[in-house]
């Protein structure tokens, strides 16, 4: 089944990877919502292990508009005819800022549809 032009298969992964991520970091592991791109460590040995849902969704957010600026910073100045940005670069970090975005969109639309259904229960 198709949703938005992305696998359902594939908002479960992302779902599967913010539960982890919610579940706590560990020292020297990878950060499972940014792909492999960043290590998570531990601020002190006296930190919480437990990492809130809102912090988990925030720092996804953070990471998604940081690939946005990223993309935009480098195609202005591929258009501003900086000789050390390619085409090609400017490229992939967009289709990288728009598959990120539309990611974040598909999770939005899980997460509301979710409280819609919790809405409607019957107490």
């Amino acid at each position: 089944m198709k949703a938005g032009g992305i696998d359902s298969s594939r908002i479960e992964s992302m779902l599967a990877q913010l539960k982890a991520a919610a579940q706590g970091p560990r020292v020297g592991q990878e950060n499972p919502i940014g792909g492999g791109l960043g290590i998570q460590k531990l601020d002190s040995p006296q930190s919480s292990t437990k990492v809130s849902f809102t912090d988990a969704l925030k720092a996804s957010l953070d990471q998604v508009n940081q690939v946005q600026v990223d993309a935009e910073k480098l195609g202005k100045n591929f258009a501003m005819g900086d000789d050390s940005v390619s085409l090609s670069d400017v490229m992939i970090a967009g289709q990288k800022a728009n598959i990120s975005f539309q990611a974040t969109v598909q999770v939005r639309n899980k997460l509301v549809s979710a409280y819609q259904d919790m809405m409607n229960m019957q107490v």
